[in-house]
């Protein structure tokens, strides 16, 4: 959520830098609200300064034995104008705090400036080490050639755009969770295995709610949701809490199952792994001090590019222009790897940073270790990666002229030695 005061303070640079995003959105409310809830203030200041003049006034003739029965009923009806007013601004500021929960970030100054996907900017790009010799098949083909991936039976369960995974797929993808979350243990992160459902407030405080209730599974008669991700669960462990300076950043890495109804993705490719209502990730999670966030997002960025680079993936690094940013999102990098089958780059991971977008709407501040009071700290996340879409692009950039897929060569102690998956 934007600051109310900077946004006070600031109309012209956020209605430019919202309208850089594409939107128009109508600062007006929030700015009729403001005077509102400033009269409402100064109407107070004017009684309680009344209210002290006639207190003194009535101690005054209390002593001089005068009847101060009027007075008495004036400050009687002063306190309960007070009392409505206090009610009154806190109406408003509950207003103003709604209207301000269905803004987006603003896009950091670094972010190049586009109106869609297509200007967004390459920043880096990195050759794998598989190259396809043959015409290329897609994942769900493969995968149905091989037995491991079952998208009939996957729907005849459940619905359209979910998977069952068998045998040697359904190893393939414990594999790459375990592979995913030692690599990033091994680099420092700390693991923890969150709830897989939250509450609102938990979302929130990430900015899924209210804007994107639609994209999202509640339980019915409850106020929990599915997470979607499980950025949503992570960034509120620290919720309503106070760190120490001392202990940021703070970096956690997470596997989870992801829920998403995916209710905007209409005319989307929603065929094979790529765009399911149910999938696995492991999530990149950091807390961090304003002034290092950015460094902290080029690590972070890095850090998910090292699965990649590990598995030998051809992809590439994408600046996210200003009309593509996520909602909570300051800057994104999306990284995106080469699926031969498709002859196209896919976006396999998202790595943002929220700036305090997040820690303000729940309320995640640091104490700094000099200096008093405390401050809001930047979060950031990515994924690192995509379970579902890391075993689509091995089975396209894996998969050999004879119909078999090899198993990348750091992946095969977690296979338990398995080096290919052939045709049972």
């Amino acid at each position: 959520m934007l600051d109310a005061g900077f946004v006070r303070e600031n109309r012209e640079v956020v209605e430019r830098k919202l309208k850089s995003r594409g939107l128009s959105i109508n600062l007006s409310e929030f700015f009729t609200l403001d005077e509102q809830r400033r009269s409402a203030l100064r109407e107070v200041e004017e009684l309680k300064h009344r209210s002290n003049v006639v207190s003194k006034e009535i101690g005054e003739a209390m002593r001089r034995g005068e009847d101060v029965d009027a007075r008495k009923e004036e400050m009687r009806q002063s306190k309960d104008q007070i009392r409505e007013l206090d009610e009154r601004v806190r109406d408003v500021e509950a207003k103003m705090t709604n209207f301000l929960m269905n803004v987006p970030n603003l896009p950091n100054d670094s972010v190049p400036a586009g109106s869609s996907a297509a200007e967004n900017v390459v920043v880096r790009q990195q050759e794998g080490a598989t190259k396809i010799g043959f015409k290329a098949l897609t994942h769900n083909t493969i995968g149905v050639q091989l037995g491991i991936l079952d998208f009939e039976r996957g729907a005849k369960i459940t619905g359209s755009r979910f998977t069952l995974y068998r045998g040697a797929g359904a190893r393939l993808e414990r594999a790459l969770i375990s592979f995913m979350i030692d690599v990033h243990t091994s680099r420092g992160y700390t693991e923890v295995l969150p709830p897989f459902i939250v509450n609102a407030d938990s979302l929130r405080g990430t900015g899924n709610l209210p804007k994107f209730e639609e994209d999202l599974f509640k339980l019915q008669g409850t106020n929990y949701y599915l997470i979607p991700t499980a950025e949503v669960p992570v960034t509120n462990i620290f919720r309503d809490e106070v760190l120490s300076e001392q202990d940021l950043p703070i970096r956690f890495v997470a596997y989870t199952p992801c829920f998403r109804a995916e209710a905007g993705a209409a005319g989307q490719e929603t065929r094979g792994l790529i765009r399911q209502h149910q999938f696995n990730k492991v999530e990149l999670v950091h807390f961090s001090k304003p002034e290092n966030s950015y460094a902290q997002h080029e690590a972070l960025t890095n850090d998910a590019e090292q699965i990649l680079i590990q598995l030998g993936f051809t992809y590439r690094v994408v600046a996210l222009c200003t009309g593509d940013l996520g909602f909570a999102s300051a800057k994104t990098y999306d990284l995106e790897v080469w699926m031969p089958g498709q002859n196209a780059f896919v976006e396999i991971s998202s790595c943002s940073n929220f700036e305090d977008y997040q820690a303000r709407r729940a309320n995640i501040r640091y104490k700094p270790s000099t200096g008093k009071g405390t401050r809001l700290v930047h979060t950031l996340n990515g994924s690192g990666l995509a379970i579902g879409r890391t075993v689509a692009a091995i089975l396209e950039n894996y998969q050999q002229e004879d119909g078999s897929v090899k198993i990348p060569e750091v992946l095969v102690p977690y296979m338990n030695g398995l080096t290919s998956i052939t045709r049972s």
